[in-house]
């Protein structure tokens, strides 16, 4: 898979993350909602246990280009 088309998914047990690094326009409003939770220079760089899922689904509908999603798990 080529970088650009690269696609992950970030679960804590309740909510599921989904990046799609192909929409990622890096405007930055991920990391400065939820620092604890979104942080760009770390592997991985989403560390979904770091914020309550209300916080980090209110920061991912946050995302302008829709590069970050998240879905409930059943």
């Amino acid at each position: 898979m080529e970088p650009n088309n690269e696609k992950k998914e970030y679960t804590n047990g309740e909510i599921t993350v989904v990046w799609e690094a192909r929409k990622c326009i890096h405007s930055g409003n991920c990391v400065r909602n939820n620092p604890d939770v979104f942080q760009p220079k770390e592997k991985p760089w989403i560390k979904i246990d770091g914020s309550t899922s209300e916080k980090i689904m209110d920061t991912v509908n946050k995302c302008p280009s829709g590069a970050l999603t998240f879905y409930r798990n059943k």
